[in-house]
């Protein structure tokens, strides 16, 4: 006899299997009931947040403007800028879903916090200096 819990469970991962991602990071040893998941709303906006606070200000930011004042051409700077910001997150995505299956999720999150740290460490002693 079939319980409702194995229904349930078979459902879930029915659906799962659905919707896996075409990057896949390595698998946890943890079962996938237990695994957090993020909603697309969640990564999305994490996202958008991020990348629209560290971009307001940079020079990529004061460049497009500067540009868009010389050319008196607003729409066309707009359409450039904008497909580059989307081929440099494109080559983002594409470069972190291939070391995120050859790394584990503890090393990558290690190497990018050392390499932080580094980036941090040389601004610092740039501006001292």
């Amino acid at each position: 006899m079939t319980s409702i819990r194995s229904v349930q469970r078979e459902r879930v991962e029915q659906t799962q299997a659905q919707v896996e991602p075409p990057c896949t990071i390595v698998e946890s040893t943890e079962p996938r009931e237990n695994r957090e998941t993020w909603s697309f709303w969640t990564v999305f906006s994490s996202t958008f947040l991020t990348i629209f606070v560290a971009e307001i200000g940079d020079k990529t930011q004061l460049a497009t403007l500067l540009m868009s004042a010389e050319s008196q051409s607003p729409w066309i700077v707009f359409a450039g800028a904008a497909a580059a910001l989307i081929a440099t997150s494109l080559l983002g995505v594409l470069v972190g879903c291939w070391i995120a299956r050859r790394l584990s999720p503890h090393t990558l999150n290690f190497a990018v916090a050392l390499l932080l740290l580094i980036i941090t460490g040389l601004l610092i002693g740039d501006v001292i200096s």
